[in-house]
């Protein structure tokens, strides 16, 4: 999704390194398989976003886990009940597919086989997602109640962090 600023971070790296001598590392962006793009669950046609006015399509990282399978279950389709990994033909189905795999680390095509009806497609794709976003909302919790230990925990990272650029900040200068 966010390409274009690793092109422009690549091209300003790449600049100043033939002008100056090797300092920064050329950034790659990594496009997934799956889930590269994560559509909207009531118009995949649309590619998912905060700033929608319906939240009913959008998956929000500390959401109630149950709000989360509602929203998959209610997940746009179709009518012919054919389980494909195809966009362009189904693309309700295919980015339940892509959010599964995604969710899972298996190809959309692959899983697709694997189900006959859309509402064991929408429970795995539910279960799948509520897996990952369970541990993070845990940590968030945990972290939200001590906000001594997440100002620590910040600090280490911060003072990891000086320490990394400021190698990279001085080779620059």
């Amino acid at each position: 999704d966010q390409r274009q600023h690793i092109e422009i971070t690549r091209d300003i790296a790449e600049r100043f390194n033939s002008r100056f001598g090797e300092t920064f590392i050329i950034p790659q962006h990594v496009i997934p398989t799956a889930g590269a793009r994560v559509m909207d669950l009531q118009h995949p046609e649309r590619k998912m976003s905060k700033s929608e006015t319906s939240t009913n399509g959008t998956i929000n990282v500390l959401e109630p886990v149950d709000n989360v399978r509602k929203k998959i279950k209610r997940a746009v389709t179709d009518s012919d009940n054919e389980i494909l990994f195809d966009f362009d033909k189904k693309p309700g189905v295919s980015n339940l597919l892509s959010i599964l795999g995604a969710s899972t680390g298996q190809k959309p095509s692959e899983v697709a086989k694997t189900y006959d009806r859309y509402g064991d497609l929408k429970a795995a794709t539910a279960d799948a997602v509520v897996e990952l976003l369970e541990p993070i909302q845990q940590r968030f919790a945990e972290l939200q109640s001590d906000p001594g230990e997440t100002r620590r925990l910040l600090q280490i990272g911060a003072e990891k962090a000086q320490e990394i650029a400021s190698q990279t900040l001085e080779r620059a200068k």
